[in-house]
């Protein structure tokens, strides 16, 4: 009798939740989305507010930027945000890689949100200073190995992708070359092109015009495939360094149990958005690559960057404060 009652509960528990998520879905949206994202001026918060106002056309509610700055406030307040779709995340990796450098975060990257679309990526260049004699990835590999522990390579704050590019090319190389941490990719590109440190993996808008101007090498960029980003600029891993790829991904999320309706509404959306040429153009011009791709696609590229980069963090010791 209590085993039939309890059953009768459950039932009645499982008939209410989906109700709700019913609703939910079938009102969505039924009031303005928030997405939450990092400060004014970041590459994100380019990427939100180009995206907001092709997006509130597309669903009839408008779209607003919520800029929060570190994936600690921001990732907590998406974290337990109701999940019914209004409230939104995008971020890139330090979401989901903070927690192997930093304890007690406030979330669970796999537990506490649901993966809606990947909306750009953005590759790294390997540069060196001019002075330095090579040019290629196995001149430099070679140079590095003649010489341990007397390159230096400059990169912003701990994990950013600067020093993950740089730590995950030592590693598959087998190099020494010593990291010089900067307040951030500024600071890092100046002592390069002073010559203070002689290698740096910044982000490809931020080095391709020193490139051109010829103040700095290009050797490889860090995409698997060719970026149209940097026309004519070898991969480092078809340079030399087989398997070596190190691309930031950047995508939105919603609260882990917002309804799969509403996430697959919010997938075609994005998805629509990101096809359309001015969207693209806009974003090939401000150096990141357009994303794209189910919620599954996007979800399996942060469990492969927490597999892979996670493990590199805790091999190199990588600390946030």
């Amino acid at each position: 009798m209590f085993e039939q009652m309890l059953s009768a509960r459950v039932l009645l528990f499982v008939l209410a939740a989906t109700s709700w998520q019913v609703a939910c879905a079938q009102a969505f949206p039924s009031k303005p989305i928030r997405v939450i994202t990092t400060e004014i001026g970041s590459g994100n918060d380019f990427v939100g507010r180009l995206m907001a106002p092709l997006l509130t056309q597309h669903l009839g509610q408008q779209v607003i930027v919520d800029n929060r700055g570190g994936a600690v406030i921001s990732g907590r307040l998406a974290a337990e945000a109701q999940a019914d779709g209004h409230t939104l995340i995008l971020y890139g990796s330090p979401l989901w890689l903070l927690p192997f450098m930093q304890d007690d975060v406030p979330y669970d990257p796999l537990r506490d949100f649901a993966p809606i679309a990947l909306t750009h990526r953005s590759p790294n260049l390997l540069v060196v200073h001019p002075a330095v004699p090579v040019n290629s990835v196995k001149e430099l590999i070679a140079l590095a190995k003649a010489k341990p522990g007397e390159l230096n390579y400059g990169s912003g704050t701990s994990g950013s992708s600067t020093q993950l590019a740089a730590e995950l090319f030592k590693a598959m190389a087998g190099v020494n070359i010593v990291r010089v941490p900067y307040k951030g990719t500024g600071p890092a590109l100046s002592a390069l092109l002073g010559g203070q440190v002689q290698v740096m993996f910044p982000n490809a808008p931020a080095a391709t015009p020193q490139v051109k101007a010829g103040r700095l090498r290009a050797l490889a960029v860090t995409s698997v495939e060719p970026s149209p980003l940097v026309p004519g600029v070898p991969t480092v891993a078809a340079s030399g360094l087989a398997g070596y790829e190190s691309v930031s991904p950047f995508g939105m999320l919603a609260p882990a149990k917002t309804p799969a309706s509403i996430v697959r509404r919010l997938n075609q959306e994005i998805t629509l958005v990101l096809s359309s040429s001015e969207i693209r153009d806009k974003l090939l011009a401000a150096g990141t690559e357009p994303g794209g791709g189910t919620p599954e696609q996007f979800a399996a590229i942060i469990k492969s960057e927490m597999t892979r980069l996670g493990k590199l963090i805790r091999d190199v010791g990588i600390r946030e404060k």
